[in-house]
């Protein structure tokens, strides 16, 4: 049967996955296990690198920094440890994304729309991580502030799996799977990784075919088939 062409953002991710993100997830995953076994104390900054370095490659250094200078004025207003002023900040960075002539602006940094809107949805995502962040900052008391350093917080936004979509995953939590160091082995290793891609493959399966069975986002644009139906229907 063929596919419902108005779900965008299906399309839109799945033909990023293909050109790009799905090798800079493979190449995540390959400097996460070679620092485990070389490196394992500095695997978070070899993983922030990658990060920086993926996110330089698909967004370019004006996107790169935009990201960084979010992420920097979240923590500079998280030292006042003021719950209501890290909201406001994040509600002020995440407004300035519909302001007109900051839309232009970033518009002509590209050469596609698809680049563009790749950089506003990364954006609005490493809003929520930097919020996050900030208010643990805002939350713990002095003695746990160490751990909440500048280098964590960057470790953190630009850790690549989350990095365009998520899930959010909360910095305690993050930080905790970070500093936990395991025995390598080949075998379990194997199998988390065959699961996941299992995993992965079946959402991925159920995704397509409710596109191909479910005309869903057809539906939403046609009017009259909606004003056609009962609320029972629609419901």
């Amino acid at each position: 049967m063929p596919q419902d062409p108005m779900d965008f953002e299906w399309s839109y991710w799945i033909e990023w996955g293909r050109e790009r993100i799905l090798w800079l997830l493979a190449g995540h995953l390959l400097v996460s296990q070679v620092s485990r076994l070389l490196v394992e104390k500095y695997k978070p900054w070899c993983l922030m690198v990658y990060g920086m370095a993926a996110c330089w490659l698909l967004l370019g250094i004006k996107g790169f920094a935009v990201i960084l200078l979010h992420a920097t004025i979240s923590f500079a207003v998280a030292q006042l440890q003021l719950s209501l002023l890290t909201w406001l900040c994040s509600l002020i960075l995440l407004s300035t994304l519909r302001i007109p002539a900051v839309e232009e602006a970033k518009r002509k940094w590209y050469d596609t729309e698809n680049e563009y809107y790749l950089l506003l949805f990364t954006v609005s995502v490493r809003c929520l991580f930097c919020t996050s962040f900030s208010l643990e900052y805002c939350w713990h008391g002095p003695a746990q502030k160490s751990s909440h350093s500048f280098l964590w917080m960057l470790a953190y936004v630009f850790y690549y799996p989350t990095f365009h979509n998520g899930p959010l995953m909360n910095f305690d939590e993050f930080s905790k799977q970070m500093r936990r160091q395991e025995a390598f082995s080949l075998k379990t290793n194997l199998s988390i990784l065959i699961v996941g891609i299992i995993r992965i493959f079946f959402w991925w399966c159920l995704a397509e075919l409710m596109i191909h069975l479910m005309y869903i986002h057809a539906l939403y644009s046609s009017v009259p088939p909606l004003e056609a139906a009962s609320y029972w229907a629609l419901g």
